[in-house]
């Protein structure tokens, strides 16, 4: 927001005080990962800021707790098991949410707003609620305790997010492409990967990454409908401040804390050129 040369005394105090305001919550927020950060890399085994991290002492520092991540047959299982079941469940996600939403992004379908709520539910539902209820569902289903119950458990989160970011990139998109390639000869499928998904494939991998966040994140539902052996990344965490405190756990924090950078950047720079390829900013 810039401040444009004939405001007021009175605009110029709020644009300060308003940047202020931004500065302090910002700060808010951060302030949790910037602590976390430098703990990870303490050559103790301490939680806390010793007195040579304090006094930027070299050898208070240490890359022993990564080590640890890397090298401890718990954490790389877990590690595994993320690998494992965050790609699957956005594949399903991202098949299943593209699909929802060029359908409810047609005027002829009736009743498109209840479906929409029922289909974003997962997002609103707390968590929790969520959990036992597929608790529930799956023992009956005999999915409780497999690979594949957490899959689809993770894929019922993460659809959402694709549903909502694709119907966001349908808003700006023209429908008369599609009408023209049908009047050429094109079939609907061939319209579809030719002419549509080019165009709403920003939208598309951004709903996958927000996803897979939500995937490799998540540890309610998994503790839920999971066993021992598909055991994840953030499970094997709460387990970590449950019963055994290691500061490898800032380690693994700092990883998926970079991970999740990574991602949301890679999703503001999809953002973008999705709205130039529908001409909503200057190129």
């Amino acid at each position: 927001m810039v401040l444009p040369p004939y405001a007021t005394l009175g605009q110029r105090i709020w644009h300060y005080t308003f940047l202020v305001i931004c500065g302090l919550i910002f700060f808010f927020l951060i302030a949790p990962i910037l602590t976390i950060i430098p703990l990870s890399f303490n050559a103790e085994n301490f939680f806390t800021f010793t007195p040579g991290m304090l006094a930027l002492d070299g050898d208070a520092y240490s890359l022993r707790h990564y080590r640890d991540f890397f090298q401890n047959p718990d954490w790389q299982q877990a590690l595994s098991n993320s690998v494992r079941i965050a790609p699957a469940a956005t594949l399903i996600s991202v098949g299943l949410g593209t699909l929802a939403a060029i359908g409810l992004s047609q005027g002829h379908v009736p009743f498109r707003r209840a479906i929409m709520v029922v289909l974003i539910s997962p997002m609103i539902v707390p968590l929790i609620i969520s959990a036992a209820g597929m608790y529930f569902f799956y023992s009956r289903v005999g999915l409780q305790g497999s690979y594949l119950g957490v899959v689809l458990a993770h894929a019922a989160l993460g659809t959402p997010f694709v549903i909502i970011t694709v119907t966001a990139t349908l808003v700006g998109f023209d429908r008369s492409l599609t009408r023209a390639a049908a009047n050429l000869g094109a079939g609907p499928v061939r319209t579809f990967f030719k002419v549509q998904m080019p165009l709403i494939l920003p939208g598309v991998i951004s709903g996958g990454l927000f996803a897979f966040i939500t995937s490799f994140d998540e540890v309610v539902v998994v503790l839920f409908v999971g066993s021992a052996g598909q055991k994840t990344l953030p499970w094997q965490m709460f387990i970590g401040l449950r019963e055994q405190i290691s500061p490898t756990i800032l380690a693994v924090a700092t990883i998926l804390v970079a991970v999740s950078i990574l991602l949301l950047a890679t999703v503001e720079i999809l953002r973008r050129r999705s709205e130039r390829l529908r001409g909503l900013s200057p190129a």
